[in-house]
């Protein structure tokens, strides 16, 4: 076709020409960010196979950045590098020879990144508020820092450098986490601190600049404002509180203001006043705090001057705590005083004055005549006035008619003074002139001219001087008195004497002479009164007559007497006397009759003397009769002993012995008969009957006990024996009488030690026994009494308890406390009749499926005693232990003989599972990649893992597809619906999410897919977790068409051979699209039969291009021969774009041309071009033999670059980082202008579709000579040498 013969044009040009253009073997570059001016960024190298002298050069809009040296093609940096800015540059790089259009190829700049950025922090200024009652390790704040770097670098670790105010204690207040969490880590204080500023640090990973280990950090501050909450008490402000105010001030005079605010100043509450004390004259304004007078003040009715306030600030609300917050202070106010009160007069003596009634007269006496400066005697006057200080001071001076005759003394006092009144005119004071004299005094206050003055009046009695002797009217007297009359008793009401003096002269005083009778008799000293002193001495039967003096005496000291003649009068004084006792015998049963003897010794003759008997009320008072006048005593009837509690068997009677006179006197007897005793009672048993039991197989035992009394008073007639009656069963049993009290015995009833009863083989489980109670007083031997007793027969517990089987069965409990109280009941059982059982814990197991779990269940459970099993703990946990097993046992308490225990028995209580855990993805390990041209439908393109504690369907987990979008290479996310799927597979403790194709994927897409999948558990409460995979996608532009000279059955056969090889070269995953016959070789020179379509796709996701390809295929010679065997011919790239019809007519046009041009200069050139292809022929077998014969060791080690002999010093693949050496020259051609590349893997020169705009500037190396492939094929057949045995690495198609 015409167009095939366009595309020929340029190859068979150069073939004519005999100079080949050069190329670029290299496709992308990493360049360093940090990299600076002026410095090689790298070296552009191209290869020319003529050795022509190259010019390098670079455009483009990213050129920018760069110049290169056009000779050595030596790239340095223009502009500086940011990769955070542009990680990727592409420029346009130029080759040109001199000979042939220069050479353009696209290149890839990849900028690496280099820790040449600080942390950034996020979402700036940080700043919160918190409580100050803030819990202990709560978050109070979440920062966050970026890197934009990567790897390490981008790895942001946090601390607190510095917090404001700076202090000990404050740099601990806090700590942050390494997400940037800021927590809490003391307790807050708004009074202390109301703001914090911590300095925050970020530091990253560290990361190399300028070829050095660099850590960059930055900082930042966070404002932390502590909120104030109420829970501080006001205070008062400029304590202590003082103030004044004067007495008699007007109601509502301020005093003094106080001052209280709230601590918690963040709150500032409002505040209210009182005054907690309760009267005193003053109020506060509850708002202002202003206290005001409210009550009259008058500082002399104070208690003090100084009055003490008690004032309360209370805040209006309740603080955190529900309390009132309030405080109290003291404010002392003190009235001072005003000059309001006049001194005045008081009747008293310091320091006893209570000054509350003043005084206006006064009394006071003195002898006439008295000397000068003697004080007015018996006269107490104080002067006092309750103003203060200067305001007290007041004057004294004396008036009234008599005023000359006295003077006051002191005449100025302050305050409170004693006045006194001092003669000062002796020859005035003068009884016969005057018997009273009158003088005023008067307290002059000049300070208060209103109110000055106060006047005493003072009188003043003047005594005389004695001159008479007092006389009796009668010099004797006769007085009469009663016997034992009382102290005090008037015996006569005045004996006076006269005395005509006047005052203490004239007063008389009396007493009796001698002095020995004043112990009976008194006188009162004033009235002349006689009087009993003691009337216990006054006793007629022991005297009967007194006689005594009266003396009177006046105030000088004289005397005057009288005689008194005092007969004492007869009173009922003694009381009756009885002689002799009375201590009667007498014998049960009989009368008894005595006679009470008494006398009485007042005075003979009258009623006083006069005796009568009677018998008192008592317990035998009924029983006797007395004659009252004769003093008799008859018994009513005959004695019985029985009927006296006494055990002595006595009577007592009490008879009272009585006078006639007043008041009547009366003496008491006991009268005691002693009845002897008869035996005349037969015994009582205490009960009618008595029942006791006993214990089996107990010879020997104490069965019980009998009572019975004898109602005989005596030993000897109340003794008791016990007897059994025989009969059935009572010789299992005997009887043993004891002694318990008088008349009382007791029968102590026991099995016979040589008796076993036995409970089991009884028919009767008791036996009936009769007890005789005997007399055995001599006198009447034989009387007796019976009492029936039954004992009953009772079991002994020796059997062991049992615990019920249906008790035990297994029991399900919740985990995590959802079920509380009670579990279950254990039952337990004993033979015995009388038991008390209880259950005990002797062990817990716990167990996780069929291992152990340890002791992590010990307190999940608890026995009762009862056998209820409770739940003891919240903590329950199924994931910890599934299964708990309790050992345990019965008890019984009430048990005597044998094993009081059951055997051990175990509960098992499994527990349930609780949907309490939600699902954990397992780390992904593996990178995903999806070749959207051979992903079917239902392809699985991705895997992920995740695991549930839970059992069961609480653990059954199940995958769905939240949401894909689809991140482009330009950053620009595009979401998706329907793309994947995902299908849930169990596995052994885990469960599987297959990820697959959904529909059909677009091939044109460019970037990597973000899957979100969520991974939910299967019983309420859902747990739900996510995780976001990244599928990395291969667009068409990576699509790769291999050309091969053999059929597609050949190819087909050979596939999997043919894999192997090109994954052996690239380290890549293998996906071929199809395989098929070719229907167009335009692109090479060689006759292809068939075409393979593959991917080569790494595990990270990026992918192999034509020109990739291409280049690691060649640096691996056996595999280039490999793949040359299994028929290889062209690599090309995946899509050839179909000319139009018109494009195919003018190219068609145009080749014939071309042709015709052509022609001419192709016959001129066969027999040069001839002779030349005859001396590569020689060039090719000198190489190959030297090729068999090269030593390894001096090998060059590197890929051949095709059509030459030298080496890429760059490598074929920058992903897989190959480092070869530089090339080595073998010196094999003599002329490197004649020599073309017989490599038919030469047609790697095909760019990308995205470089079409540069393919017309592209030429191909073709063969020239036809023979080259036979040259080809014969150095591809000795490969392997016969006489020395390795491969020659460094042998390649090129050195053909």
């Amino acid at each position: 076709m015409a167009w095939r013969s366009l595309v020929l044009l340029p190859f068979l040009l150069t073939a004519v020409s005999g100079n080949t253009a050069p190329f670029f073997n290299m496709t992308f570059v990493y360049v360093p960010e940090d990299l600076e001016l002026g410095q090689q960024a790298f070296q552009l190298t191209a290869i020319d196979i003529d050795g022509d002298p190259l010019t390098y050069s670079i455009s483009g809009p990213e050129a920018f950045y760069f110049s290169v040296d056009a000779h050595t093609g030596v790239v340095t940096l223009r502009n500086s590098l940011d990769r955070e800015v542009l990680p990727r540059l592409t420029i346009i790089v130029g080759v040109l020879d001199g000979t042939n259009e220069a050479v353009l190829k696209r290149l890839t700049i990849i900028v690496e990144d280099r820790n040449d950025n600080a942390p950034v922090f996020q979402n700036l200024p940080y700043e919160t508020s918190i409580p100050e009652n803030m819990t202990l390790n709560s978050i109070i704040y979440t920062v966050f820092a970026n890197d934009s770097d990567t790897g390490n670098a981008s790895k942001v670790s946090y601390s607190i450098e510095e917090v404001i105010p700076d202090n000990t204690k404050n740099r601990w207040l806090f700590y942050i986490l390494p997400n940037g969490n800021v927590l809490l880590n003391g307790s807050l204080d708004y009074a202390k601190n109301t703001f914090y500023q911590l300095k925050i640090l970020a530091k990253d990973g560290g990361g190399m600049l300028h070829n050095t280990l660099i850590f960059q950090q930055s900082s930042t501050y966070l404002s932390v404002t502590v909120r104030d909450l109420p829970n501080l008490d006001p205070r008062f402000l400029n304590e202590p509180y003082s103030g004044s105010v004067p007495e008699n001030c007007n109601l509502g005079t301020t005093v003094l203001t106080v001052t209280a605010m709230d601590r918690d100043t963040g709150v500032n509450d409002e505040i209210s006043y009182s005054i907690s004390n309760a009267s005193v004259p003053f109020v506060i304004n509850a708002t202002t705090g202003t206290i005001t007078v409210s009550g009259p003040l008058d500082r002399e009715q104070l208690p003090s001057e100084e009055v003490l306030l008690e004032v309360t600030a209370r805040e209006k609300n309740l603080d955190i705590h529900g309390e009132v917050a309030q405080a109290s202070t003291l404010v002392a106010v003190v009235v001072t005083d005003v000059n309001d009160n006049k001194p005045q007069f008081y009747h008293c003596s310091l320091p006893s004055c209570n000054f509350t009634n003043a005084q206006n007269n006064f009394r006071g006496s003195i002898i006439e005549h008295s000397s000068s400066r003697l004080p007015v005697a018996n006269l107490s006057i104080v002067a006092h006035d309750p103003d203060k200080g200067i305001n007290s001071n007041y004057e004294l001076y004396l008036q009234g008619p008599n005023a000359s005759a006295f003077a006051v003394s002191p005449t100025k006092i302050v305050g409170t003074g004693e006045v006194q009144l001092l003669v000062q005119d002796p020859s005035s004071v003068d009884y016969e002139i005057s018997h009273v004299m009158v003088v005023q005094i008067i307290a002059d206050d000049t300070g208060n001219p209103t109110n000055c003055c106060s006047t005493a009046t003072v009188t003043i009695e003047l005594i005389d001087s004695n001159d008479h002797i007092p006389e009796f009217p009668q010099s004797t007297y006769n007085l009469r008195v009663m016997e034992n009359s009382p102290a005090g008793t008037i015996i006569s009401p005045n004996i006076t004497a006269y005395d005509p003096d006047s005052g203490v002269l004239g007063q008389i005083t009396y007493q009796l002479l001698p002095e020995s009778i004043r112990k009976i008799f008194t006188v009162n000293a004033t009235t002349g009164a006689v009087l009993v002193q003691n009337g216990s001495l006054l006793d007629r039967e022991t005297r009967s007559i007194y006689y005594a003096n009266l003396q009177a005496k006046d105030g000088g000291n004289l005397v005057g007497t009288t005689v008194l003649e005092i007969t004492v009068l007869d009173d009922n004084d003694m009381a009756p006397i009885v002689t002799g006792s009375y201590f009667i015998s007498v014998e049960e049963g009989q009368n008894v009759t005595t006679q009470i003897q008494a006398i009485d010794n007042d005075e003979p003759g009258n009623r006083n003397s006069e005796l009568g008997f009677r018998i008192l009320p008592g317990p035998f008072s009924n029983n006797f009769t007395i004659n009252a006048t004769t003093g008799e005593m008859h018994s009513e009837e005959p004695l019985d002993r029985e009927a006296l509690e006494d055990e002595r068997g006595q009577m007592v009677v009490t008879v009272e012995v009585y006078d006639h006179g007043v008041p009547q006197l009366s003496t008491l007897v006991n009268v005691t008969f002693t009845v002897g005793d008869m035996n005349d009672n037969a015994p009582v048993f205490l009960n009618q009957s008595y029942e006791f039991s006993v214990f089996e197989d107990s010879p020997g035992s104490f069965v019980g006990e009998v009572e019975a009394t004898d109602a005989d008073q005596t030993e000897i007639n109340s003794r008791i024996s016990f007897l059994l009656q025989r009969g059935s069963g009572s010789s299992n049993f005997l009887i043993r009488s004891s002694h318990l009290g008088p008349g009382h015995y007791g029968g102590q009833l026991s099995v016979d030690p040589d008796t076993s009863l036995d409970y089991d083989t009884l028919q009767q489980k008791f036996f009936s026994l009769v007890v005789l109670a005997e007399n055995t007083a001599a006198d009447n031997m034989g009387d007796t009494a019976n009492v029936s007793v039954v004992v009953h027969i009772l079991d002994v517990n020796d059997e062991p308890p049992t615990v019920l089987p249906a008790s035990l069965k297994d029991v399900n409990v919740n985990e995590n406390g959802t079920q509380q109280g009670l579990v279950c009941t254990l039952v337990a059982s004993d033979p015995d009749t009388d038991h008390l059982l209880v259950f005990e814990e002797l062990a817990v197991a716990c167990f996780k499926g069929a291992s152990s779990a340890g002791e992590v269940c010990w307190d999940w459970f608890v026995l009762a005693p009862n056998g209820s099993v409770l739940v003891n703990s919240s903590d329950i946990d199924y994931e910890l232990c599934d299964r708990v097993v309790l050992t345990l046992r019965a008890e019984d308490l009430y048990t005597e003989k044998g094993n009081r225990y059951s055997q051990n028995e175990t509960l098992r209580i499994h527990i349930t599972d609780v949907n309490d855990n939600t699902p954990v993805f397992l780390p992904i390990l593996e990178t995903f990649v999806v070749v959207p041209e051979i992903s079917p439908v239902d392809l699985q393109v991705a895997t992920v893992k995740a695991t549930d504690a839970d059992s069961g369907r609480s653990g059954t987990i199940t995958f769905s597809i939240v949401s894909v979008v689809l991140v482009e290479d330009n950053g620009v996310s595009r979401p998706f619906e329907n793309l994947f799927k995902v299908v849930t597979t169990p596995e052994q403790d885990s469960y599987v999410g297959s990820i697959q194709v959904a529909s059909n994927l677009d091939g044109s897409l460019k970037g990597q897919y973000q899957v979100t999948v969520e991974a939910q558990d299967s019983e309420a409460p859902v747990h739900r977790a996510e995780t976001v995979l990244t599928i990395f996608t291969v667009d068409q532009s990576y699509r790769v068409r291999l050309q091969f000279v053999k059929t597609v059955d050949e190819v087909q056969s050979n596939a999997e051979n043919i894999k192997v090889a090109l994954t052996t070269a690239t380290k890549a995953g293998v996906y071929v699209v199809a395989i098929r016959s070719t229907e167009d070789t335009r692109a090479s020179q060689v006759q292809a039969k068939s075409v393979m379509e593959a991917y080569f796709v790494y595990s990270n996701g990026t992918a192999l291009d034509v020109n990739q390809l291409s280049v690691l295929i060649q640096s691996d010679p056996l595999v280039l021969a490999e793949l040359v065997n299994l028929g290889l011919a062209v690599i090309g790239p995946g899509e050839v774009v179909k000319p139009t019809r018109e494009t195919e007519l003018i190219g068609i046009i145009a080749g014939l041309v071309a042709f015709l041009l052509i022609f001419i200069l192709v016959m001129t050139l066969v027999l040069v071009l001839t002779t030349r292809s005859y001396k590569r022929k020689l060039s090719a077998m000198k190489a190959l033999k030297v090729a068999t014969t090269f030593s390894p060791a001096m090998a060059q080690q590197g890929a051949g670059i095709p059509g030459t002999n030298q080496y890429n010093a760059e490598g074929a693949n920058p992903m897989l980082n190959l480092q070869l050496d530089p090339s080595h020259d073998l010196g094999f051609h003599e002329d490197s202008v004649s020599v073309a590349s017989t490599n038919s893997l030469d047609e790697n020169t095909v760019n990308a579709p995205e470089d079409d705009n540069l393919k017309s500037k592209q030429h191909k190396a073709q063969l020239t000579d036809p023979t080259d492939e036979e040259v080809l094929v014969a150095a591809l057949k000795l490969k392997e040498p016969t006489r020395i045995a390795y491969t020659n690495q460094t042998f390649t198609t090129t050195d053909l």
